[in-house]
């Protein structure tokens, strides 16, 4: 018998944490461990109780979520641990922050159970909750940046080792940052589905990268992509 998927749930509003306990709760193959009302709380029940999944919520007194989230996620102790962003608030810039500091997924408060319960499972099997509709916003926030911040992020390009990349994986890498799901990329370059995945591992590993959504922060603060939409002849593929 598989093992639940262990889930903390990190908010500072009782009661919503209490209703998002009771729906994973009563999902079969999801098991509550855990609920923090702060940031600092959701950092040490996550080390104390070394769940799967923490929900986070952003914005709670003290230490915000997206500060819990680079500590649980830069821990050794919580390295299996993935955060999925859940938030009122739709804002880019808390994309961005989330994406930034490790988070593997984000999703609105409103979302639908059905769709809350699938993204858990999502990224606790090790993916990335990240739309291509997610990615463009994150683009789009990045071409908000101020010049003085794309040359700082440029000056730390050495952060991530682009120069051990061949030809074909910068080319994997650009669509990656361009939105496109792995079936895009395969249709573009014409190449199979299981290369195409064989060259995401490869990325995930030489840019020390978790997932998707920081392949494709790393794509754009070392300046290999600029922040300019991609051709209309080329949309990026949902999916």
């Amino acid at each position: 018998m598989t093992a639940p998927v262990r889930v903390l749930v990190a908010d500072d509003q009782s009661l919503l944490r209490g209703s998002f306990r009771v729906l994973v709760d009563t999902t079969p193959g999801l098991a509550a461990v855990g609920e923090a009302g702060t940031g600092a709380e959701a950092v040490e029940s996550a080390r104390r109780l070394r769940p799967d999944v923490v929900l986070m919520d952003i914005r709670m007194p003290g230490m915000d979520g997206i500060e819990a989230t680079r500590h649980i996620v830069a821990s050794p102790e919580t390295a299996g641990t993935r955060v999925l962003i859940l938030t009122t608030f739709d804002l880019d810039e808390y994309v961005y922050g989330a994406l930034r500091a490790g988070a593997a997924g984000f999703l609105l408060k409103d979302t639908s159970p059905d769709v809350l319960l699938e993204g858990i499972r999502t990224v606790a099997a090790g993916e990335s909750l990240l739309a291509p509709s997610v990615t463009r916003r994150l683009i789009a926030e990045f071409a908000r940046l101020p010049h003085a911040q794309h040359r700082h992020h440029a000056r730390h390009a050495q952060d991530f080792p682009l120069r051990d990349l061949t030809e074909r994986e910068r080319e994997v890498l650009v669509l990656v940052a361009r939105g496109f799901s792995n079936s895009g990329i395969s249709e573009y370059l014409h190449l199979s589905n299981g290369t195409v995945k064989t060259y995401i591992g490869r990325l995930l590993s030489k840019l020390r990268a978790r997932d998707r959504a920081q392949l494709v922060i790393s794509a754009y603060e070392s300046g290999l992509v600029s922040t300019a939409p991609p051709s209309p002849a080329h949309p990026p593929a949902d999916g």
